[in-house]
């Protein structure tokens, strides 16, 4: 891990979905001094089987805060309605205008590749938000000066699993159980907390890859296809985020 200043923005879709598929490498660098930003597109305010979409809300920002602070990060939300996530040129402007505050050196998001229309939704608002955060000659809302350019990964979700290539494969040993405490700061995490078994799913998901990439535990990420068009498919990339 190099010794230069990191900072990774999280883009999730609703609050709790980068935190399950990719918070442990939140935990992982922000442990080693670096820092770390959590911005959930919507709430995800509408899943509850019981609170109203307002109630829920609520529990959904206290719980993406202390889930963030637990590894050592921050969380941000906008608040677009749950559900109604559109790839449109205004919510590209708000996403650039956060990637200009922020001002990350990499940024992990949602892969194209979903049945749940945020999440793809999600991915290709970052997309363009990442060409206009850093193209000097747009201005975004805010006024803000163009971002750094940075990295683009995207995090491994058992809802976003079309043509998914796992790429780079990271050792989050270390961080496990930080992780898991962090993300049982969310009900739908906890067991019983909701139809999906995401804790069991998740934790399986880190032995499963952390067994090819000689690890006891790991998270996936994956890239522009771009960026390893002369890779040889199945290779394993050693670290570079």
């Amino acid at each position: 891990m190099s010794d230069v200043q990191k900072h990774i923005l999280f883009i999730g879709a609703h609050a709790a979905d980068m935190e399950f598929t990719a918070g442990a490498l939140a935990a992982k660098y922000t442990k080693a001094g670096h820092k770390a930003t959590f911005l959930a597109l919507t709430l995800g305010e509408k899943g509850h089987r019981t609170l109203s979409p307002k109630e829920y809300a609520e529990q959904k920002k206290t719980e993406a805060t202390e889930c963030a602070r637990l590894l050592g990060a921050e969380a941000l939300w906008l608040d677009i309605p749950d559900g109604e996530l559109v790839v449109d040129e205004a919510t590209k402007m708000r996403v650039a205008d956060v990637i200009r505050q922020v001002r990350p050196t990499t940024v992990v998001t949602h892969w194209k590749g979903s049945f749940h229309k945020d999440h793809a939704n999600c991915h290709y608002i970052v997309e363009d938000a990442r060409f206009f955060a850093c193209l000097k000659t747009v201005e975004t809302p805010s006024g803000l000066p163009a971002a750094p350019g940075f990295k683009l990964f995207y995090a491994e979700n058992w809802e976003d699993p079309y043509e998914y290539d796992p790429q780079v494969y990271v050792d989050t040993t270390d961080v496990h159980e930080q992780w898991i405490e962090a993300c049982n700061q969310y009900e739908i995490f906890r067991p019983g907390g909701a139809s999906f078994r995401y804790q069991d799913y998740y934790r399986a998901l880190s032995v499963a890859r952390g067994a090819i990439g000689s690890y006891q535990h790991a998270i996936t990420l994956s890239r522009p296809k771009w960026i390893f068009q002369d890779r040889v498919p199945g290779d394993r990339v050693v670290e570079r985020i």
